[in-house]
């Protein structure tokens, strides 16, 4: 096999709903977002990621921006290839090679997945290159992330907040032996901030915009303890169509993110409710383990912690968590049986 390494390229892909990030040899060296810009007249592919994403909204008609994923799952099969494809290719960016090597992929999916939209993810993989495709739990990939020992008789609570998903899950002995899949995510988020500026302030923002607000100033809590500063938002006055800024605050955020969070907060008491009661023994001890994007959001962690009455920490730079865990995953295939080829 070693005379051999060099024709196949080991890969891990943390496939979000709102961000790719590929690993490739213990680096990140794709950190993405999952979007796809089009040419309608010719369907050939314009831009993907970053470039793509400063087209989002900004569009004329032989244009199309699209988010191949949604809800954490593969919407749009054609795009998600191309997605996948194009961003391989950034990892072989600058390196000349005679022949295309062999990928052997690692790719998270959510635990709540059906066998279909698992079989769609395998799919656009093996179509974008993969000769050998595993396929980790996305809970699963973000405790090894942040460093925990599956394979312990021990039981650990991972929540992880993605874009499309909150994933929350008990871990032990290398398998998650209950959890809840719920499709209240940071995509949700975005979405309650523009449907709120619009209802509270008569103006219409883009994603984007909403986007950068839950960044700047979004909160979880109606009091902080160091608030962000209120910050400036420009869109479309509704009422004369013309462009406007109005200033909002942490309070008002906090308030237009009240419904989904407490989504994640049922579904986490739901877990807590259906773990087994020494692995609930296990758990008072240890707390929870918060990651992906949405741990970011100020004040979330507190508001769990008085919600459940136990300790929650936020892993170190959670937004990578799950691709640090699917590297690893990648590393020791042989070691994880829960790996599912």
């Amino acid at each position: 096999m070693g005379l051999f390494n060099f024709l196949t390229q080991e890969i891990a892909i943390d496939l979000g709903t709102a961000n790719t990030l590929i690993i490739h040899n213990d680096k990140v060296v794709v950190d993405e977002p999952s979007i796809v810009a089009i040419d309608r007249r010719t369907e050939k592919v314009m831009a993907v990621g970053k470039k793509a994403m400063q087209m989002h909204g900004k569009t004329h008609e032989n244009i199309k921006t699209i988010r191949p994923l949604r809800d954490g799952v593969i919407a749009d099969f054609q795009a998600a290839e191309h997605m996948i494809r194009e961003m391989i290719k950034m990892v072989n960016q600058g390196k000349s090679s005679l022949f295309q090597p062999s990928l052997k992929m690692v790719i998270c999916i959510p635990s709540g997945i059906t066998e279909v939209e698992k079989r769609a993810v395998r799919d656009s993989a093996e179509h974008a290159g993969g000769k050998e495709v595993y396929l980790i739990q996305e809970p699963m990939a973000a405790a090894i992330g942040i460093g925990i020992d599956v394979e312990e008789p021990m039981g650990n609570m991972i929540i992880d907040i993605g874009g499309g998903t909150s994933e929350i899950a008990v871990i032990a002995l290398g398998g998650i032996v209950c959890d809840r899949s719920i499709r209240t995510a940071g995509d949700d988020l975005t979405a309650d901030i523009e449907d709120y500026i619009r209802r509270q302030h008569n103006v219409l923002v883009g994603e984007r915009t909403a986007e950068k607000i839950k960044i700047e100033v979004g909160s979880a809590l109606t009091e902080l303890e160091n608030p962000p500063p209120d910050l400036a938002v420009h869109g479309r006055d509704l009422m004369t169509g013309k462009p406007k800024e109005v200033k909002v605050t942490y309070q008002e955020i906090a308030q237009a993110l009240d419904k989904s969070i407490i989504k994640i907060e049922t579904a986490v008491m739901n877990a807590l409710e259906m773990t087994p009661p020494e692995l609930s023994a296990d758990i008072y001890r240890t707390g929870l383990y918060l990651a992906g994007g949405g741990a970011l959001l100020r004040g979330l962690d507190l508001r769990i912690s008085r919600k459940t009455g136990l300790p929650v920490h936020i892993a170190e730079d959670p937004l990578r968590a799950v691709a640090r865990g699917t590297g690893i995953a990648l590393k020791n295939i042989e070691k994880f049986p829960f790996l599912m080829r």
